[in-house]
């Protein structure tokens, strides 16, 4: 069951989706549809630094390198053809354990050829923090992008049970409480492939 426009009011009301800071407050006017809450791009992205890595070996304990960027409000952040970066939305969640979340990118950027997650679009019941956006620039042009522009579009379903062990609860969780973009946390994970 999706909620609605009305569930997600309350959601925000209730400190569900929230800023961490201060600055920039949640606008439902703007960010509020029927079905899904808007977030926004916040100022900082982490670039895999290329020039010092050769490749990312997968089944190697070895985070890759990545730097982190401020995005200036005023010049943006060019994001050429191609090119791959994680940000995060400004927006943090609490994600109650009787609900799951869903990450999608909105349209009117999409058709511009802006992709928000690779494959991280799901968010667990008791996950909470920031989201780390997986960004991609699929298109023909450079895209500029800016801080505090609504990027992504998040819904929250309804489970038929809350979770026995919810996201927050497990021993080998990466990214609960996460705030800012998050590299990879793979040569963190207990197991790995081919091992018991």
């Amino acid at each position: 069951m999706l909620l609605s426009d009305r569930d997600l009011k309350e959601m925000v009301a209730q400190g569900a989706v929230y800023v961490p800071t201060e600055k920039n407050p949640i606008d439902l006017e703007l960010q509020l549809g029927p079905s899904s809450i808007d977030l926004r791009l916040a100022p900082e992205v982490l670039l895999f630094d290329n020039h010092a890595m050769r490749i990312i070996d997968l089944s190697e304990k070895i985070p890759p390198r990545m730097r982190r960027v401020m995005i200036d409000e005023k010049e943006g952040f060019v994001l050429h053809p191609g090119e791959f970066v994680l940000g995060s939305t400004l927006e943090a969640v609490k994600v109650p354990t009787d609900l799951v979340a869903r990450l999608e990118g909105r349209s009117s950027l999409g058709r511009l050829g802006l992709i928000i997650h690779a494959t991280a679009g799901f968010i667990d019941p008791g996950f909470e923090g920031q989201i780390t956006l997986e960004m991609q620039n699929i298109g023909n042009q450079p895209l500029l992008l800016r801080p505090y522009q609504r990027v992504c579009q998040l819904c929250f379903y309804k489970m038929t049970s809350p979770a026995d062990t919810p996201y927050n609860k497990k021993k080998d969780t990466k990214y609960h409480g996460q705030f800012g973009p998050v590299a990879s946390r793979l040569a963190q994970e207990q197991r790995r492939m081919g091992e018991n």
